[in-house]
């Protein structure tokens, strides 16, 4: 039989879905990259807005007129938040968050008794699902070494859908990056839905950090995201002497006005979050920092946004993730009085345009250096790829993907 995976939301979603297809394969199932041609159509959904779970429902309506005799399963984030909703819409197999791991068992009680399953608890209080991969589908390889969150911010939904944090095993992980590094990956990218609560037997993200940063071979690490509040001092040593570690941080910022970080029931204030950032360039002067930024946050006036817009200009952050603000049902921001979508809009252009100008200015310092590059992609004879710093390289040569190769900084 024949399966395809759709993968809406973040790299969470990414690698349980890579896990799935690694899990099928397994098992004799043939991937296509084409529905139409499944036997077996897997939708891992998102939830973290309104938008996204309209996106994930009218996909799966999609699913069901083009291909109306496949297997239909569908999990994620949209499903446990709201499975009523996902039970009207004529699903095979309805999966919460924590049971990904039973989809094939699931699969294979549907292919005896043709009967509806749900499997599928409320409960926040969870163990970590484990999950392993020997490969991955891109050069950059993820491992998700955590689950769920308890900061509740004001906005998001994620706390509800995903539980209580929760992390893998220490030795587990260190095994899978030692089969990813044996096929190959030179890259390991850390993720979870709050990467930087690792917490196992004692065991913190630095410990893990250091600790694959002995595996031969390996030759970056890189956090997808990590909370300002978590960079302690074990992180700024560990930044300070590990070479693997990729000069780069992504770390979200959300709002840079103190009266919207209250609002958003952030863990920081102003103050706090720029003395970190000046901390971490006085170890990496030349280190990347993107950043997100939530735009129109309900209540959010023009002081407010000039506030992040200034904010955002005296960091000089490389990369600014803009997004307009976008309500969820459920959450305590949703019950607050929405910023006019006009105002809104015309502060995400603005926001926009600075980061467009920053990413220039970073990007400039490095013109005439040489850099490191690892290749991903190889378009006709031109290869792409990423510096430690995460800048984006193009190079005019049919170069041997997944290799790192010192170039010139054009």
């Amino acid at each position: 039989m024949k399966f395809y995976i759709e993968t809406f939301g973040c790299k969470v979603n990414s690698y349980e879905s890579n896990y799935l297809k690694e899990l099928f394969v397994k098992n004799n199932y043939d991937y296509t990259n084409d529905y139409h041609m499944a036997d077996i159509v897997i939708v891992n959904t998102c939830t973290v807005t309104n938008t996204a779970d309209n996106k994930c429902r009218k996909y799966i309506r999609r699913i069901r007129r083009d291909n109306p005799s496949s297997i239909l399963i569908v999990t994620g984030c949209a499903v446990q938040n709201n499975i009523e909703a996902y039970q009207k819409l004529n699903i095979d197999i309805l999966v919460g968050n924590n049971y990904k791991t039973k989809i094939l068992s699931l699969l294979e009680e549907y292919l005896k008794n043709k009967k509806p399953l749900t499997m599928h608890t409320k409960n926040r209080d969870l163990a970590f699902e484990n999950m392993e991969i020997n490969d991955f589908d891109h050069t950059r390889a993820f491992i998700k070494i955590e689950d769920g969150c308890d900061n509740f911010c004001t906005y998001c939904i994620i706390p509800f859908t995903r539980g209580k944090c929760r992390s893998k095993d220490f030795d587990e992980i260190i095994t899978e990056v030692k089969n990813l590094v044996n096929n190959n990956h030179l890259e390991i990218v850390l993720t979870g839905i709050h990467t930087g609560s690792y917490n196992y037997e004692g065991h913190t993200l630095v410990d893990v950090i250091n600790e694959i940063s002995k595996i031969d071979g390996l030759k970056r690490i890189r956090l997808s995201s990590v909370e300002v509040t978590e960079l302690d001092d074990k992180f700024m040593e560990m930044l300070k002497n590990n070479p693997k570690f990729c000069n780069h941080l992504h770390i979200p910022l959300q709002a840079g006005s103190d009266n919207t970080l209250k609002r958003m029931m952030r863990k920081y204030d102003l103050k706090y979050f720029e003395e970190k950032i000046k901390a971490i360039r006085e170890i990496r002067p030349d280190i990347s920092i993107s950043t997100d930024v939530i735009v129109g946050f309900p209540l959010e006036s023009d002081e407010d946004f000039l506030s992040t817009y200034e904010f955002c200009q005296k960091i000089k952050f490389s990369k600014i993730h803009v997004f307009p603000y976008s309500r969820r049902d459920g959450t305590v921001a949703s019950r607050l009085k929405e910023v006019d979508e006009k105002a809104k809009t015309e502060r995400v252009h603005k926001l926009l345009r600075l980061s467009e100008f920053l990413e220039n200015e970073y990007e400039s310092k490095f013109k005439g250096q040489v850099v490191d590059v690892l290749v991903e992609e190889i378009n006709d004879n031109v290869s792409i790829g990423h510096t430690s710093n995460y800048l984006k390289v193009e190079i005019n040569a049919k170069l041997e993907k997944n290799k790192i190769y010192e170039i010139l900084y054009k």
